[in-house]
């Protein structure tokens, strides 16, 4: 399978979980477990297009537990990948001395970037393994109202709520809007929709810079990575959110997106960004 296979599959698993109302970022609720971040056998996250193919896998196949692991790795911890099972392909991005400079000297070489796709199991796929690895949706706590309000304080992103029930970014005036909380069904749902319209903001030229949609094409982008983003945060931070609510709107965003291959890892690729700036800025949310 190609990458630009890899990436028309994964963009067709998420439009066909988004209308089945089951897309891979969506939160599970049975007992307050909430999907994690897709973690390698270091315990570092992987990012960009390599957590929305994870989280698709994870989700088509019933997978419980956050890490995965090549066959080689599986081995050196003493495990076996089960007869039968199917890797899943993940994607390695980076940059490489360039073969015709490598005999000269440092300051002198040039660098190519590369991208080459290896295959990783869940530890659900693998016998074995040390009980570290055993697999669990941990229930998540959801912060308080407050603990929530002190982290979106910290990115610094205005904040305007009034009566209007409409929640949105303005990109000209920079600030989101929101309206009262008591007018969202729960604080989950709250913290959704706050953290969706925070990823839009981080898209203001005084942080990360983003195309905020001034188009059709663009604009979809920007919806997907928006609820791409906001599903990160709240799994790298630990909140509790309901994801937004508009299931037609998604829907069109994703197979207009689904057009071009490219386009989903450019929309992982822009949320991991983004879900990284509002990190940096706010840090976790404290549970009180």
């Amino acid at each position: 399978m190609t990458r630009q296979d890899t990436y028309q599959a994964v963009t067709a698993d998420i439009v066909a979980a988004i209308e089945a109302g089951t897309p891979p970022w969506q939160p599970r609720w049975d007992g307050g477990q909430q999907s994690a971040l897709p973690l390698r056998v270091c315990n570092t996250p992987y990012r960009g297009i390599n957590v929305l193919a994870l989280w698709v896998a994870a989700e088509r196949r019933g997978y419980g537990a956050s890490h995965w692991m090549t066959y080689r790795q599986a081995q050196e911890l003493g495990g076996q990948v089960r007869k039968g099972e199917k890797a899943c392909k993940v994607i390695k991005a980076g940059k490489a001395v360039s073969r015709d400079t490598r005999d000269l000297p440092e300051d002198e070489q040039r660098h190519v970037n590369f991208m080459r796709q290896y295959a990783v199991f869940n530890v659900e796929q693998i016998d074995g393994l040390p009980g570290r690895f055993a697999a669990s949706l941990a229930p998540v706590p959801a912060p308080s109202r407050s603990a929530f309000s002190d982290w979106f304080g910290r990115t610094g992103i205005a904040l305007k709520v009034t009566g209007n029930m409409r929640a949105f970014y303005d990109p000209a005036n920079d600030y989101v809007h929101m309206p009262p909380q008591e007018a969202f069904a729960s604080d989950a749902a709250h913290a959704g929709t706050l953290l969706h319209e925070a990823i839009h903001a981080t898209g203001h030229k005084s942080r990360v810079g983003r195309d905020l949609g001034m188009n059709d094409a663009a604009y979809a982008l920007e919806e997907c990575v928006a609820e791409i983003g906001a599903a990160m945060v709240a799994a790298a931070t630990g909140c509790q959110r309901c994801p937004v609510e508009d299931h037609a709107s998604y829907v069109d965003a994703w197979r207009k997106v689904a057009k071009d291959p490219q386009a989903i890892v450019k929309a992982a690729s822009a949320a991991q960004t983004a879900s990284d700036w509002l990190i940096a800025r706010a840090g976790g949310m404290a549970i009180q």
